[in-house]
């Protein structure tokens, strides 16, 4: 493994889910550590002056709920683990915004599931939600829905969500937080010959052969989660840095192009990985048909796709399907996510945004594509 920093990853990011888990939130388990969750919300709020747009995906709901009802070991039936996380979510909620707040930020409690993100509506409500927020400069703290999801709780960790919310909202880099150094060759405890990892690639196989091993008593996780997190974060374009979240000022440091943890380095562009996704759809729902004037604008300009330059529209397709954008000799110019479902494109052609919610009795999105979810024909 290469010795050498990528440095400028995370320098460059602008967009950042930062992951921290159950051990270090709740100070292995004895509640909620007030000082440390004030400490990352400090370095969260030095990223948002410095023009970063931060997410939080916090563990800690279950082993805060687990202390304020006086229980030790973590229980094994499902009942009572929602019953946890029903009850320690409120804490760790209050905990994120008394301390946000001290540094001039807003929060907003966010709560999913991965049937959220595998739902194509539900998943494109979720995206819309964050992307407003981190537009207001409200920082989301996101944890999976631990009180009314019973396989979450049982198999999943929050590594992989951070991992899909990375994904969501198409961040630059995931930042993992943890109790451990970073990735070594071995378990460090028990070989002392174990090689500490600097940097790798994402997805390398050999990353998941170094990271064997169960997660803590109060966690579910462990570093394979970790590894296996970063290689669904770099199918997005996202790079991972998985640190001690104890490493004073980790966030900010990294964010100045420190070498800290281990960086598991994307091997493709963010915007690259998402438009080359889309080149590749074989099959389509639906095209829509525009004009000279707008074809010129996506072909040569590079912007966005607006109802107003659109003339007809062909087949049947859902928000957030891939659809065809054909010019007026038909022939295909370009490919895109459609923010509006056919019926409703069908009843938007033609007209201009302020029309959008006479129309459909609700206003979204002004565009029909976005310039960031379009891709043109060369």
């Amino acid at each position: 493994m290469t010795q050498k920093i990528a440095s400028g990853v995370l320098a460059d990011a602008r967009r950042i889910v930062v992951k921290v888990g159950s051990s270090l939130v709740t100070n292995e388990g004895r509640g909620l550590d007030e000082a440390a969750i004030g400490e990352w919300c400090r370095q969260l709020a030095a990223l948002v002056r410095d023009g970063r747009e931060v997410v939080m995906v916090s563990s800690g709901a279950i082993a805060e709920g687990m202390k304020r009802l006086g229980w030790s070991t973590r229980p094994k039936e499902v009942h009572e683990l929602q019953a946890a996380a029903a009850v320690g979510q409120m804490g760790l909620a209050q905990m994120y915004e008394t301390k946000l707040r001290e540094q001039g930020l807003g929060s907003a409690q966010v709560l999913l599931t991965h049937a959220d993100l595998a739902d194509r509506e539900r998943y494109l409500n979720a995206r819309s939600t964050l992307l407003t927020l981190l537009r207001l400069q409200v920082v989301p703290v996101i944890n999976e829905n631990d009180t009314v999801v019973n396989d979450e709780i049982k198999f999943g960790d929050n590594d992989t969500l951070g991992a899909l919310v990375a994904n969501l909202v198409e961040a630059d880099a995931l930042v993992i937080l943890t109790d451990q150094k970073g990735l070594y060759t071995a378990d460090p405890r028990r070989d002392p010959a174990a090689e500490f990892v600097h940097e790798a690639k994402a997805g390398d196989p050999a990353l998941e052969a170094m990271a064997g091993g169960a997660g803590s008593s109060i966690g579910r996780g462990g570093m394979i989660t970790k590894i296996l997190a970063a290689k669904r974060a770099a199918g997005s374009g996202a790079s991972t840095v998985i640190a001690w979240g104890r490493e004073p000022d980790a966030l900010v440091r990294l964010t100045q192009g420190q070498a800290i943890g281990t960086l598991l380095v994307a091997q493709t562009a963010k915007n690259q990985a998402r438009k080359q996704w889309m080149a590749d759809h074989l099959q389509m729902r639906g095209a829509v048909c525009v004009d000279a004037g707008a074809a010129a604008k996506l072909r040569d300009e590079g912007k966005s796709l607006l109802p107003i330059g659109m003339t007809a529209v062909e087949g049947e397709f859902s928000r957030g399907d891939v659809i065809a954008i054909k010019d007026p000799s038909g022939a295909e110019i370009a490919r895109g996510l459609a923010n509006y479902a056919s019926a409703e494109a069908r009843l938007m052609c033609r007209k201009a945004s302020s029309e959008f919610e006479k129309l459909l009795g609700y206003a979204a999105e002004p565009e029909m594509v976005h310039r960031d979810n379009l891709v043109v024909q060369r």
